[in-house]
């Protein structure tokens, strides 16, 4: 679905993503881990059309998408959350969720996606009309997830939706992600949790200082001793 290739980014003299290639297969989970700085919001920003790269292609589904603004990528079916959630903190839960529904290829199923969103999230429906800002951490998490299928995307980009939750909050969101994938939404999630992001990862991609350093299986990556000594809290 997804397919990167010698990807790299810059920030003046500054190298954020060096020769960065993988895929994202339709129907899967796909995590990078890594630690922090070391590029992964950067990929999700580039692949957005947030940051422009200076060399290196990114198609969707076969089309070239490096070099599209934005609200055209969104479009084309890919949603994207965004890290620190970013919600719009005086409008209304139901208002937010609305907001996502604005693309033209999501207007038509706004009110069956609505209904989704609800179904997916029950404690959006019972504060459907509070001010987005007055949610707690955990509920903004799953307004800023709900908000992006509300576009009905083909591909989400989850960027760190676990930062700065309660654990019992990071089992519930890490459980969402699951049914959203069983769903049939295919994911690219980047995530400083490596522990949840290989347990739910088809496949996963390890990235240090803006380059891929290792690439397997989720449970490869798991069971990986220098993965488990840098990320897991594991010895080698």
């Amino acid at each position: 679905m997804l397919a990167i290739e010698n990807l790299n980014l810059f920030y003046g003299d500054a190298q954020a993503l060096d020769n960065v290639s993988l895929e994202v297969p339709q129907g899967e989970i796909v995590a990078i881990v890594g630690a922090n700085g070391a590029g992964k919001s950067s990929l999700i920003r580039t692949i957005a059309g947030i940051e422009r790269p200076r060399a290196g292609t990114i198609r969707f589904k076969d089309r070239r998408i490096d070099g599209l603004e934005p609200h055209q990528i969104c479009n084309l079916g890919i949603g994207q959350v965004a890290e620190g959630r970013q919600v719009f903190p005086s409008l209304s839960v139901l208002e937010n969720l609305q907001m996502g529904a604005l693309l033209p290829r999501a207007r038509a199923a706004a009110r069956r996606s609505l209904e989704d969103a609800f179904a997916m999230f029950p404690r959006l429906a019972e504060r459907r009309d509070q001010p987005a800002g007055t949610l707690s951490g955990g509920e903004q998490q799953m307004l800023a997830i709900g908000r992006a299928l509300m576009a009905r995307p083909r591909l989400v980009l989850l960027d760190e939706p676990s930062m700065g939750l309660a654990p019992k909050l990071i089992q519930q969101i890490f459980s969402i992600i699951g049914e959203i994938n069983e769903q049939g939404t295919t994911v690219l999630l980047v995530e400083q949790n490596a522990a949840q992001a290989l347990r739910r990862a088809d496949q996963a991609h390890v990235l240090e200082t803006g380059e891929i350093v290792r690439s397997g299986t989720g449970a490869e990556l798991a069971g990986d001793e220098s993965v488990k000594a840098a990320y897991l809290g594991g010895d080698v």
